[in-house]
Formats: structure tokens, C-alpha cells, sequence
């Protein structure tokens, strides 16, 4: 089975929260995903946007919206961000008490369901659900804030990963998050990542689009 192509997924964490629609314009043809962090202030010390600014922003762009979900009680939340239009919505493994019924809840709403890793979590117990599941996100800094630096460790998790799913010929899409700009994708995407989000590699260029551009072209698998 060959490789699917490269998918980079601007983060409008790290974009001007005063002008959104515009910033996720800025990568429209260019980005695979828009990723959108959601954070509680519960699960992690951070808060940013919840579903009224993900549904907004739907009708202000045509990108696909990868929602990772850094909340407690996904179970809650999820669905809505499924019904509101979201074509990937991952939630945290160590929030969910029973992430594969909560995975047939989202593809049972149209989206596609992800499943996150955090830093200090290992990816070995999860491993067996993939088959639910079409995304597994893996953290490479401590989820909660942009900007942090990537985390080099991370990469055994993902290489665990890619021999799991390659291995039982899953459908399942490797991405990460963290620290991921032009110095830190091809690393991970040799380490066997498929997706990678990007915000301060993006959102600080000159110009987003062509930042995008460059992000695919390192991260192309030999």
C-alpha cells in the first residue's frame, strides 16, 4: 500500500483570533485541514474557542475542520462539533472513559473520530482501538499552549504507531502536533507522521500559504 500524500493542518491557534475567516482564507488551496484547538481551562490550563466560533468560522471558509478537543467530558461536547460541520474531531484518551463508543457516535454524525495522545501518555494501550478510529493524534510538547518546543522523544511514539498501523493495514492517519516548522516535520514524518499541524510555522510567515507549501514539500515520505 503506497503512502498517502502529506496532509498540514494550519493551527489558527497561533493566528490573529481578531480577524479568524480571514487567517483561514489566508490557506485556503494550500492547507489540507484547518486545525482548531478547543481548551476547557478544566483539562488543560488554557482557554480558547468553543462551538459558537466553530460554527462562525464554518460558514467563512471551505477548509475542512480537524477540531482536537483538549476538554473534559468529550462525551458532552464532541457531537456538536461533528453536527456543526467539523470533518475530523479528535479527543483526548486521558478525558474519555469509553473512546471507541464515543468514535461510533462521531462517524455516526458524519465526522471523521480522532483519537489524542498527550505527552506523558504512552501510546501502547490505545493501540488496539485504532481499528474505531481514523485519526490518532500524537502530542509532541504537553498540550495546552502554542509555541512550545518540539519534543524529539515523541517521535518513538509515533514510529510505535506507524508499525501498528502499517502492520494491520489500518486506515488511520499519524499526526502530530507540537513544535512542528521546517526544522522538526520531516523528522516526524520519517518517523512514520501522515498530518501535521503547524501554527507559529504558519501563521508568523510573511506569507501563510506559501509556508504551507514548503511544510508539504519536507514532509513528502522517501
Amino acid at each position: 500500500m503506497s503512502a498517502p500524500p502529506p496532509v498540514v493542518a494550519p493551527s489558527i491557534l497561533a493566528a490573529d483570533f481578531s480577524r479568524l475567516a480571514e487567517e483561514a482564507r489566508a490557506v485556503e488551496g494550500v492547507a489540507d485541514w484547518l486545525h482548531i484547538d478547543v481548551m476547557d481551562n478544566h483539562f488543560v490550563p488554557n482557554l480558547t474557542i468553543g462551538l459558537p466560533v466553530v460554527t462562525s468560522l464554518r460558514a467563512a471558509t471551505d477548509l475542512p475542520f480537524d477540531v482536537h478537543l483538549m476538554i473534559d467530558d468529550p462525551r458532552r461536547w464532541a457531537p456538536g462539533y461533528a453536527d456543526a460541520g467539523a470533518y475530523n474531531v479528535t479527543f483526548h484518551a486521558e478525558a474519555s472513559d469509553n473512546p471507541v463508543s464515543l468514535a461510533k457516535d462521531l462517524r455516526a454524525a458524519g465526522a471523521k473520530a480522532g483519537l489524542a495522545i498527550d505527552r506523558d501518555t504512552p501510546v501502547e494501550p490505545y493501540l488496539e482501538l485504532l481499528p474505531h478510529f481514523d485519526t490518532l493524534l500524537i502530542m509532541t510538547i504537553k498540550a495546552g499552549f502554542g509555541g512550545q518546543k518540539f519534543i524529539p522523544a515523541m517521535l518513538d511514539k509515533v514510529a510505535a504507531a506507524r508499525r501498528h498501523v502499517d502492520a494491520g493495514h489500518l486506515e488511520v492517519r499519524i499526526e502530530v502536533d507540537g513544535g512542528i516548522a521546517d526544522d522538526t516535520i520531516a523528522q516526524a514524518a520519517e518517523a512514520g507522521a501522515d498530518a501535521f499541524v503547524a501554527g507559529t510555522a504558519v501563521y508568523s510567515a510573511a506569507d501563510p500559504a506559501e509556508a504551507v507549501r514548503h511544510l508539504k514539500a519536507l514532509a513528502r515520505r522517501p
